[in-house]
């Protein structure tokens, strides 16, 4: 089938103009299950890769691996709260990892919770649809909390952060993926690349932070032995190349509407921009409560 618009995709360009409460949830709507540019079915996240994109067969191990990597932080046979799950194909490798005796998956997106459900039932979890800067559990809850790329679609960093270590136990783990901005844009390309992808992703100003700064927010929060390893070399790099190549791959195979691979061409070179010119950067964090 030939990749084009969907009802979703036009709500979301029309939400670009004024998105309302919950940005996220018209976002990852408009994504759906589907999303050509995912780089394997189910999967959301830019992938830990080995080598450098071009290795077609990377696409499928390298987001199952950014997982494991994170999920490797967490304390096993715990209570684990995954923060924004995505389509739940994640918590079967969080509960690989784990082995938690109770998973909790949060979501605000409720098409997600629906499209997720199968593969979260199968990882042993349970859905809750709710808002990671108030999540709907009691305090001291939980054993760890993963969060993976997803921060930057919060309302409020330091709001998660908090909750995150109110739910948590004493001596319990978050760990989570982020993408900072290193610096502010300057001059016009750098200016539209970063508005544009403000725009299309539904983020807020208070999304740019830094490095340095989201580390702060974790401390601000009452976190301690907060850890920052920058990996954007082994994520977004290998990512936007492993994505431009397919979009060729489609564009030879006309695989693709005129229009839809068109819009694909222009998100996919803003993003280039910044990786290029190091605005953006992807992190992982742990920390402890």
């Amino acid at each position: 089938m030939k990749a084009t618009w969907t009802p979703e995709n036009l709500r979301h360009v029309v939400g670009m103009l004024r998105y309302g409460q919950r940005p996220a949830e018209t976002v990852y709507d408009s994504i759906g299950q589907d999303f050509f540019l995912a780089l394997a079915p189910g999967w959301l996240n830019l992938g830990l890769w080995e080598g450098d994109g071009s290795d077609g067969g990377e696409a499928t191990a390298a987001p199952r691996r950014l997982v494991e990597r994170m999920a490797a932080d967490l304390p096993t046979a715990g209570a684990i709260l995954d923060v924004g799950n995505g389509l739940a194909v994640q918590d079967g490798v969080i509960a690989r990892v784990a082995e938690p005796q109770q998973l909790i998956a949060l979501n605000i997106t409720l098409s997600q919770l629906h499209a997720g459900r199968d593969a979260l039932a199968q990882a042993g979890g349970v859905a809750i649809n709710g808002d990671a800067t108030r999540i709907p559990l009691r305090a001291g809850s939980v054993d760890g909390v993963i969060s993976v790329e997803a921060a930057f679609h919060f309302p409020s960093r330091d709001r998660f952060f908090t909750e995150a270590h109110r739910v948590l136990r004493p001596g319990g783990i978050l760990t989570m993926s982020d993408i900072p901005t290193n610096r502010m844009p300057r001059g016009p390309r750098e200016g539209l690349a970063g508005f544009s992808q403000l725009r299309v992703w539904g983020l807020r100003r208070q999304a740019v932070a830094t490095p340095s700064q989201i580390a702060a927010a974790a401390r601000r929060a009452g976190f301690k032995d907060v850890q920052v390893e920058m990996v954007g070399e082994q994520v977004i790099g290998p990512a936007l190349r492993f994505v431009r190549g397919r979009l060729d791959r489609a564009h030879a195979a006309h695989e693709m509407a005129h229009s839809y691979e068109l819009a694909a061409r222009i998100m996919l070179a803003q993003v280039e921009l910044l990786w290029e010119r190091r605005i953006i950067d992807y992190l992982f964090l742990r920390a402890a409560r």
